[in-house]
């Protein structure tokens, strides 16, 4: 049996609190609740899989929370989602720099909601399983050989120059053969540190890529309006 993923929820507003629990269990989440962030400290967030919190709570805010959960190393990794006041930019910008992964803005529909967890957890999950892959210090596929601490590409034998980017994106993919990842999962993955990058960025790393890799560029497949993956010959 799957286990479940475990979120969340930090709002001292108790009725939305029941409304997110209610709605987020009918997607398959298993929710626990903090109407503080107090009473949220004193769990082991290292247990969840996502943090939903509020910005405007008594005492501690959002904004200090994440700050708290950040400045903890086991922590680091844990996205974040926090609802924010409707048009309030200053609170987007502020989320950011204290280490929010998405903000939400107030009044959202549950459906909205529903998507903006399900993209974050994609994200986190396309993180992971990089950083997993990170402890393998060669990736291959028949000729084509990825060695990953001297950042080397050889196909046949014959080294192949790759950007930087470029080298992430299949090393991303690489590792993850028959799987096929979003536009905004390699994105997050590949250029974490960016400010911002447009999903045409991606489309022309991809081409690039196609082109270098010869024989094994019909390898990267394209699933049209989603992402992209590496597939193994039929």
């Amino acid at each position: 049996m799957v286990e479940k993923e475990r979120i969340l929820v930090v709002d001292d507003e108790r009725t939305l609190c029941e409304v997110l629990k209610l709605n987020l269990e009918l997607e398959g989440y298993s929710i626990d609740i903090a109407y503080s962030a107090e009473e949220a400290l004193k769990k082991d967030l290292s247990a969840y899989s996502l943090i939903l919190l509020d910005v405007m709570m008594e005492e501690m805010n959002g904004f200090e929370l994440t700050s708290v959960i950040r400045s903890d190393l086991k922590l680091k990794d844990t996205p974040i989602v926090l609802c924010t006041a409707k048009d309030n930019e200053s609170d987007v910008v502020t989320g950011s720099i204290c280490g929010a992964d998405e903000d939400i803005q107030k009044p959202f529909s549950m459906k909205e909601l529903v998507l903006r967890v399900k993209s974050v957890l994609r994200r986190s999950q396309a993180k992971r399983a990089v950083r997993e892959d990170q402890s393998i210090n060669c990736v291959r596929y028949k000729t084509l050989e990825l060695d990953l601490e001297k950042k080397e590409c050889k196909i046949d034998n014959v080294d192949i120059s790759f950007t930087k980017k470029e080298f992430e994106i299949l090393k991303l993919l690489l590792s993850n053969i028959d799987k096929v990842f979003s536009r905004d999962e390699i994105l997050d993955v590949v250029w974490e540190d960016d400010v911002y990058v447009v999903d045409r960025t991606i489309d022309v790393n991809i081409n690039r890529l196609r082109k270098k890799l010869g024989k094994y560029g019909s390898n990267i497949v394209t699933k049209q309006g989603y992402g992209y993956g590496f597939k193994k010959d039929k």
